[in-house]
């Protein structure tokens, strides 16, 4: 009984002595992994037909591979605080990943109030002139369709921003039916 009691006792010294602690900082447990939030923005660029020159019809308009446009994006006091120009996929799509992008401000910084997209470059010369097709000239203002990207530690929110036209630079010749 004196073992018994003297065990007993041990084991009580024990957890007096060392006391169950959580998880310290440097173990895996502890570490919480933070998510990472991108934006992204997503436009197609085309090459808006004669037959519709200076209107936003996109009828008969034909995408442009590896067309380039800019996203630029302002704070809150009107000054540059994001500029990067993204190239088009072979089907005229850009999928513009904003990597440092930053607000200050979380309602006057948002990319909805802050960010526009402009067609900067297309690789036919004979479709190389910029369009107004949803305010291109100025920059396309983004649009939220909810659309997002989900992983283990990523999302990605994704705003629109186009479609986006360059126009051909002769459409003289073009006849009327």
């Amino acid at each position: 009984m004196a073992t018994r009691n003297l065990s007993i006792l041990s084991l009580l010294l024990l957890l007096v002595a060392f006391p169950y602690t959580e998880a310290g900082e440097d173990s895996p447990k502890a570490k919480t992994i933070e998510k990472k939030i991108d934006v992204v923005v997503e436009a197609v660029v085309y090459c808006q037909s004669c037959e519709h020159f200076g209107t936003w019809s996109l009828i008969g308009a034909k995408p442009i591979p590896s067309a380039k446009v800019s996203v630029t994006c302002k704070n809150h006091k009107g000054h540059i605080s994001y500029y990067k120009v993204f190239d088009a996929d072979k089907n005229g799509y850009v999928y513009a990943q904003l990597d440092g992008f930053k607000m200050q401000h979380d309602l006057l910084d948002h990319p909805l109030h802050s960010c526009h997209v402009k067609p900067v470059w297309s690789p036919f010369e004979t479709c190389s002139l910029l369009s107004n097709v949803n305010y291109g000239l100025n920059g396309a203002p983004l649009r939220y369709e909810d659309k997002r990207l989900h992983g283990s530690n990523y999302e990605a929110v994704i705003y629109a921003a186009g479609p986006l036209a360059f126009r051909p630079n002769d459409c003289s010749k073009t006849t009327h039916d």
